[in-house]
C-alpha cells in the first residue's frame, strides 16, 4: 500500500485530528513532521473537498509538486545507499524545501516544493539585475515553469559529504543507484489544452500556439519549435524551385541529343572492374542517361546558387522572427551569465561565483584528440569504398542472379549506401560518447558552457560521419582510379571503382537519396515507438499498484483547480502517470536541434545533386513537428523550462553550413557534373565553334569527344584485360574500347582539352564563390535583424522602466520626509 509523509519546516503541537468520512489520520507532532497515516491494508481513499484538512488545502502553492525524486525501496538503515538518501534529503530539507514522501511497494517517491520566499528571492534579483526586461517574474506572478527551473536548479547543486568520493551531487547519486529518477510532473489542464491545440496529427496544417509552448515548456523548447516552423514555412519556396528544376529536365530529357547520341550508340566501353565484367555497349546506359539529365542540367547551376542565397535569407529572417517573439516575452535583454547568479544566490545566498578558466594544455590535448577521431571516422569512410570495391567484384561472378551479375557496380553501390547509413547510426552512439568525454575533459565552468562545447564537437562529428563518403563520391570517385594500362588498385589487387556509366553525379544522387530516406523515414518510426513502447513496458510493471487506486471523486482534481492542494489518490497517480513516461534530460532537445540542422545540411549542401532534397525535408517537417510535439506533450517526461532569447551556437552552426553550402555547390558543379565540359565542348570544340550556322546541334558529337579510346592489343593494356573480358554478349571479339576521359589514343597521356576544361573549372568556382558570397551580404544587410516595431518597443518600454523607478524613489522620498 502507498504510505504518504509530509515533511515540512514549521513545528506544531502534537495531537491527533480525525479526517471526517476516512479512515485517515493527521498526525501533528512537535518535531516538525508531519505524517498522513493510513492503515496499510486498505486501499487509499478518495477524500471530497469539504472533508481535507484546512491546513493541506489552505495554500498558494501549485496543485501538485515542483519537482520529483524516485528511488527503490530500501528498509535496510544501515545500508550505505540508505543513509545517502536520507543525507540527500535532509540537505534539502536545510534549503527551506517541502518534502513529500509517498511510499508504494517497491518504490519511493518524494515530492519537492519550494517555499515562496524562494520565488521572492528570485524576483528581487532579477528586478535589479541589468539586464532586467519586466517579464512576468518580476511582476510578482512566478508560473509554473518557472517553480521548475528553479527548484531543479536547487536540486541538481544540492550535495552531501561522503568520507570516500568527497562532495556528491545528485547526478552523481543517480549513477550509484541512490535514486533512480528526478523529473517534473506535467500539468494536466495545459497538458490537455495542448494536446487538443498542437500535439495531434490532425493538427499538421494548423498554426503553432508557441505562447503556449512557452508557458509549459519554457523559451528554449518555444524557440526550437518557433525556428523548426520558419524553416519548414521557407522550406516551400526553396521545394517549388527544386521540382521546377526537375521538371525542367523532365520536360527536355526526350528531345535531348545528348541522350540520343547515348541511345543510339554502337560505342563498346571498357570493362567496369576486374576478371568478370565484360565490355558493353554504351547504349545500355540509355535509362540512365535520362535519370542523369534530371539533375545534371543547366537550371542546377541556378538552383544551387539559389539555394545559397536561400540559407543566408532564411538566417536573416529567423533573426527577425525570433526578435519579435523574445520581444514580446520580455526576454530580449536577458543574460545567460546573470540568471546563473541569480540562481546561485537563491541557491546559496553565501555563494561565491564560478571562475572562468582556461588551460591550453587542456585544449592542445582536446584538439590532439578530435583530430584522431576525425581521423577514424574518414577511415571509415576509406573502408566502406574498399567494401564497394570488393562487392562489385564479388557480385560480378556468375550466378542465377543475371540482373545482379549485369549491374554489380550499382548494386554494390546501393549496399555502400545502406551501410554508410547503419554506419551513421552506429557512430552517433559513438560520437555522442566521446564528445561528453572531451567536454568533461575541458572542465568548462556551466552546464550552458558545457552544451556550447558539445553541440560543437558532437556536430563535427557527426558531419564528418555524414558526409566523409559523400565528398569522396562527390570529388574524388571516378578521378583517381587511372586509366587502361594503368589502373589503381587497393593492394595491388583490387581496381578502384568508376563512376556510373551515366556520370559521377548520378552516384551522388543515389547515396544521397538513400541515406536521407532512410534516415528520416527510420528516425521517425523509432521517434514515435521507442517513448510508446517504454511507456507501455512501464504501465505494466506498475498496473499491481494502480488497481489499487481508486477513481478520485473530488471537485478540485477532478476539474484540476488552479491553486488546489491534490488529494492522495491523485498525487500517487499523477506521480505513476508521470513515472511511466520516456525519461528526459539536458540533452534531450539537443537531440531534435541535432536532427534537424543535419537535415539543413543535407538540403543545402550537396543541393545540386539532388534538387529534390528541398521537398523530401519539407514533407518530412510537416510531421516532424507534429511527432516532436506529441512526443514532449504525451510519451515524455516533462522537459525541464530552460529560459533563454536564442537558439545558442546553433545559429553559428547554421551559418557556417551556409558558407559550406557555397563551397560545396561550387566544387559539386564545376568538377562533379557534365556543366564545365559540355560548356567547353559548345564554345570551342563543338560544330559551333567556328560556324554560325542556325541548323546545327551545338552539343552535337559530344558524348564521343568525351570518350577516350584504348587498343587492347597494346602491351600495357593487354594486362588489364582477361581475354574472355574483351568479348561482346553475340561473341565478337573488340579491338578497342572507350572510357570516359580526356586522354590521347595513342600513349594514354592527357590532351590539351583536359587542362582547358580543369582551367574553366577552377574559374567557375572561384567566380560561383565570390558571386554567391557578394549577394549572401547583400541579403544579409538588407535585412534587418530586429524589425523597427520590436526596436521602437523596446525603447517604449525602458522609457516606462525608468519612469516607474523614478516615481518610486520620489514616493520613498516623500515618505520619508513626511515621517521627519
Amino acid at each position: 500500500m502507498a504510505e504518504v509523509g509530509s515533511y515540512i519546516g514549521d513545528s506544531a503541537a502534537e495531537g491527533w485530528t480525525q479526517c471526517p468520512g476516512s479512515r485517515q489520520r493527521l498526525s501533528l507532532r512537535g518535531d516538525g513532521v508531519t505524517r498522513l497515516e493510513r492503515p496499510v491494508s486498505l486501499p487509499l481513499l478518495e477524500v471530497p473537498s469539504e472533508m481535507a484538512p484546512q491546513k493541506l488545502t489552505k495554500r498558494t502553492a501549485p496543485q501538485s509538486f515542483d519537482y520529483v525524486l524516485v528511488a527503490q525501496k530500501n528498509e535496510d538503515g544501515d545500508h550505505e545507499s540508505f543513509k545517502k538518501q536520507r543525507d540527500f534529503i535532509n540537505a534539502l530539507k536545510d534549503k527551506k524545501l517541502k518534502i513529500t514522501k509517498i511510499v508504494d511497494e517497491d518504490r519511493v517517491f518524494y515530492g519537492i516544493t519550494a517555499p515562496n520566499e524562494t520565488f521572492e528571492t528570485y524576483t528581487y534579483l532579477l528586478k535589479v539585475s541589468d539586464a532586467c526586461n519586466w517579464s512576468c517574474e518580476e511582476q510578482g506572478k512566478v508560473p509554473q515553469s518557472t517553480r521548475i527551473r528553479i527548484v531543479e536548479f536547487i536540486v541538481d547543486h544540492t550535495f552531501i559529504e561522503s568520507s570516500h568520493c568527497g562532495a556528491e551531487y545528485l547526478s552523481d547519486l543517480i549513477k550509484k543507484n541512490v535514486f533512480e529518477a528526478q523529473f517534473c510532473l506535467h500539468e494536466k489542464q495545459e497538458q490537455k489544452e495542448l494536446k487538443n491545440s498542437w500535439a495531434r496529427w490532425t493538427a499538421c496544417f494548423n498554426g503553432q500556439p508557441i505562447t503556449d509552448v512557452r508557458t509549459y515548456f519554457g523559451e528554449k523548447v518555444a524557440l526550437y519549435f518557433l525556428w523548426l516552423g520558419w524553416y519548414t514555412f521557407l522550406l516551400i519556396p526553396a521545394a517549388l524551385v527544386g521540382v521546377i528544376v526537375f521538371l525542367y529536365g523532365l520536360a527536355f530529357f526526350k528531345t535531348s541529343p545528348l541522350i540520343k547520341e547515348v541511345c543510339q550508340s554502337n560505342i563498346v566501353m571498357c570493362p567496369l572492374c576486374d576478371e568478370k565484367c565484360k565490355v558493353w555497349q554504351l547504349s545500355d546506359t540509355c535509362i540512365y542517361a535520362k535519370l542523369s539529365i534530371l539533375f545534371d542540367n543547366e537550371g542546377t547551376v541556378a538552383f544551387a546558387m539559389f539555394m545559397a542565397v536561400w540559407a543566408t535569407v532564411f538566417l536573416e529572417f529567423w533573426k527577425r522572427h525570433r526578435a519579435s517573439y523574445v520581444s514580446e516575452w520580455k526576454v530580449f535583454d536577458w543574460c545567460e551569465e546573470e540568471e546563473e547568479l541569480i540562481l546561485q544566490i537563491v541557491n546559496d545566498a553565501d555563494c561565491e561565483s564560478k571562475k572562468y578558466r582556461h588551460s591550453y594544455l587542456r585544449s592542445t590535448l582536446v584538439m590532439i584528440l578530435v583530430t584522431l577521431m576525425l581521423l577514424l571516422i574518414i577511415g571509415l569512410a576509406h573502408a566502406l569504398v574498399v567494401f564497394r570495391v570488393i562487392a562489385s567484384v564479388l557480385f560480378a561472378k556468375p550466378t542465377n542472379w543475371a540482373f545482379l551479375r549485369e549491374n554489380s557496380s550499382t548494386v554494390a553501390f546501393l549496399m555502400g549506401a545502406v551501410l554508410h547509413y547503419l554506419t551513421i547510426t552506429i557512430m552517433t552512439r559513438v560520437n555522442r560518447t566521446v564528445a561528453m568525454k572531451l567536454c568533461e575533459l575541458e572542465k568548462v565552468r556551466s552546464h550552458a558552457a558545457v552544451e556550447r562545447s558539445f553541440t560543437v564537437k558532437m556536430f563535427v562529428f557527426q558531419f564528418f560521419t555524414l558526409f566523409s563518403s559523400l565528398i569522396y563520391t562527390a570529388f574524388f570517385l571516378g578521378r583517381i582510379n587511372g586509366h587502361p594500362g594503368g589502373y589503381v588498385r587497393i593492394a595491388g589487387i583490387w581496381r578502384l571503382e568508376e563512376c556510373h556509366p551515366s556520370g559521377c553525379l548520378t552516384d551522388l544522387f543515389i547515396q544521397m537519396a538513400v541515406i536521407l530516406i532512410l534516415k528520416q523515414t527510420i528516425n521517425n518510426v523509432v521517434e514515435i515507438a521507442g517513448p510508446w513502447f517504454t511507456r507501455w513496458r512501464k504501465r505494466l510493471r506498475s498496473r499491481k499498484l494502480r488497481q489499487k487506486v481508486r477513481q478520485c471523486s473530488k471537485r478540485d482534481c477532478m476539474e484540476s483547480t488552479p491553486g488546489a492542494e491534490l488529494c492522495d489518490n491523485c498525487k500517487v497517480k499523477d506521480l505513476l502517470r508521470n513515472f511511466d513516461l520516456e525519461n528526459v534530460d539536458h540533452f534531450s532537445l539537443f537531440n531534435e536541434f541535432l536532427e534537424m540542422v543535419l537535415q539543413f545540411s543535407f538540403t543545402t549542401i550537396f543541393v545540386a545533386a539532388f534538387p529534390l532534397a528541398p521537398l523530401l525535408a519539407l514533407l518530412n517537417n510537416i510531421i516532424e513537428i507534429r511527432l516532436d510535439a506529441i512526443k514532449m506533450v504525451s510519451l515524455e517526461r516533462r522537459l525541464i523550462p530552460r529560459k533563454t532569447n536564442d537558439i545558442g551556437i546553433w545559429t553559428d552552426v547554421l551559418e557556417t553550413i551556409g558558407v559550406l553550402a557555397v563551397i560545396a555547390n561550387g566544387l559539386v558543379i564545376g568538377i562533379s557534373s557534365d556543366f564545365i565540359p559540355r560548356l567547353v565542348y559548345r564554345y570551342r570544340y563543338g560544330p559551333c565553334a567556328n560556324s554560325d550556322a542556325s541548323d546545327i546541334d551545338c552539343m552535337s558529337g559530344y558524348i564521343n569527344n568525351s570518350l577516350s579510346t584504348a587498343n587492347i592489343s597494346d602491351k600495357n593494356i593487354k594486362r588489364d584485360f582477361l581475354p574472355a573480358q574483351v568479348i561482346l554478349s553475340n561473341g565478337n571479339n573488340v579491338t578497342y574500347c572507350s572510357y570516359r576521359d580526356y586522354r590521347s589514343n595513342e600513349d594514354q597521356s592527357l590532351t590539351n582539352q583536359f587542362w582547358v576544361i580543369q582551367a574553366v573549372r577552377f574559374a567557375f568556382v572561384v567566380l560561383f564563390e565570390h558571386v554567391v558570397v557578394m549577394f549572401k551580404f547583400i541579403a544579409g544587410w538588407f535585412v534587418p535583424g530586429s524589425p523597427l516595431e520590436v526596436r521602437n518597443n523596446r525603447l517604449q518600454d525602458k522609457l516606462n522602466r525608468l519612469k516607474e523607478e523614478l516615481r518610486a524613489e520620489r514616493k520613498r522620498h516623500k515618505e520619508k520626509s513626511q515621517d521627519k
